[in-house]
Parts: C-alpha cells; sequence; structure tokens
C-alpha cells in the first residue's frame, strides 16, 4: 500500500466558515520551538534544548493577485479565525488509482501587516495580509496531526498532547 501524496489539486479560503472571494496562495507557519542553551558540568558542550511545547513567533501570510475587499477587511486589529481547506491528490502505486485526501489548516490570528501591493498595468497587484498565528490546527482526512493554543498550553503533534503534565502543574486542569 504504497501511498503517494502528489500534490494539492485545489483550496480554499474561509474565515468563520464562509467563502473569501479572490484568488490566493498562503504561505503557512513554521513550528520553531523555543530554545535554550544547556551548558555546563556532565555536558560535552552546548545543547539547544527546546522548551517543551513552546514555539517562536508563527506567522500566517496569504499573498493576492489583486487588491481585494477580503484583504483590508483582514487589516481590522482583531482576531481571525480563518481556515484553508485544500484537496490532496494521493496515489496508490500498488492499484494504481488516485483518490482525494482531505487538508484542512485552521487559523486563529490578528494581522500584522497588510502590504496593498502595486498598480502597474497588466500585472498582478502583489497584495498581502501577514498574521500573528495564535492558534494552529492541522488535519488530514478529518484526524488532528498538529493543534498549537498558545494562550492554552495545547501542543499536540500526532496525537500526543505534551503540554498536559504543564497545565496539570499549572493547576489549569
Amino acid at each position: 500500500m504504497n501511498q503517494v501524496p502528489e500534490k494539492l489539486i485545489n483550496f480554499r479560503v474561509y474565515e468563520d466558515g464562509v467563502d473569501l472571494l479572490g484568488i490566493a496562495d498562503v504561505e503557512l507557519p513554521s513550528l520553531e520551538a523555543m530554545t535554550e542553551t544547556v551548558k555546563g558540568a556532565g555536558i560535552a558542550g552546548e545543547v539547544e534544548s527546546p522548551v517543551l511545547g513552546h514555539y517562536n513567533s508563527m506567522t500566517c501570510t496569504i499573498n493576492w493577485r489583486t487588491v481585494v475587499k477580503p484583504t483590508v477587511h483582514l487589516a481590522e486589529p482583531r482576531a481571525h479565525n480563518l481556515d484553508f481547506r485544500g484537496a490532496t491528490q494521493v496515489y496508490n502505486a500498488g492499484s494504481g488509482e488516485y483518490r482525494v485526501q482531505a487538508l484542512k489548516v485552521a487559523v486563529r490570528c490578528t494581522p500584522k501587516i497588510t502590504e496593498l501591493g502595486k498598480l502597474d498595468v497588466g500585472t498582478t497587484a502583489d497584495a498581502s495580509n501577514e498574521f500573528e498565528v495564535l492558534y494552529l490546527k492541522v488535519s488530514i482526512d478529518g484526524k488532528t496531526i498538529v493543534e498549537i493554543d498558545k494562550y492554552n498550553y495545547i501542543c499536540i503533534i500526532n496525537g500526543v498532547d505534551y503540554m498536559r503534565k504543564v497545565r496539570e502543574a499549572l493547576g489549569l486542569e
């Protein structure tokens, strides 16, 4: 059963479940762990040790071809709940058949930068919105593979909640 995820067939951008108009591409957040250098007796050198369940600033960018109403709407200084829903093409090398795999990336984010782009005849305007991501959830075929909620001490990677014991130690559970 050799499943080969080949490509993203297409996707749509939603806010609060309502389809946003406009043609865009999306740059999803990077997961970069917060680290602290550990050094001293018993260690031959230094180690950049990750802080369990903590991540540096995560950003997400929507790049628009033209200035569209969502560009300005998403500049409102408040949290926005965005969903990026995609269909991934997966090839089964054993059977020779294709199937469609659902991808959903949900973010709760606040605007950082709104680029209105440029005006030039016969070209794209290259408008964009950059956001600080406070919450991230990635699901494939309805199964959550990543969920990070910075304000609620949640860090679930492949079904393991790495912050559960931290929440318990802090008296949050």
